[in-house]
């Protein structure tokens, strides 16, 4: 049974950011993927910079070789400008190169190239 996921509440108004990817459709190779991305193993380098640049909370979810990516960010948060920032940040050149190998993408291919930015379509709010 699905019971959901918690969510953190902020004191101050956020935005949401949400973006796909597809991996390689290679079973072992999502296996790695997903090991990666676990706790224990995670590089600290990557969660340190993924906060320097003010991203509040990450997720990433998976449905067979199909990842969503959700970002909250404070109202004031600048995609472009955070990301460029976030790619000179210590190990992330390195982190990209690695998880590169699980993505459907270019060899080299930056995180832009490689995630795609989704529409909100509909929102239910008070």
């Amino acid at each position: 049974m699905m019971e959901g996921y918690k969510q953190k509440k902020y004191p101050v108004v956020t935005k949401r950011y949400v973006q796909w990817l597809e991996l390689e459709s290679d079973e072992e190779a999502i296996r790695e993927y997903r090991k990666l991305h676990s706790e224990g193993v995670q590089w600290k380098e990557i969660r340190d910079g993924i906060r320097q640049v003010g991203i509040l909370e990450m997720e990433i979810y998976i449905f067979g070789n199909r990842l969503v990516m959700i970002v909250d960010a404070s109202e004031d948060f600048d995609w472009d400008k955070s990301m460029a920032e976030l790619a000179t940040l210590p190990r992330q050149a390195e982190w990209e190169e690695v998880v590169g190998k699980f993505q459907k993408c270019g060899k080299g291919a930056t995180s832009d190239e490689k995630w795609h930015m989704m529409e909100r379509i509909f929102y239910l709010y008070d």
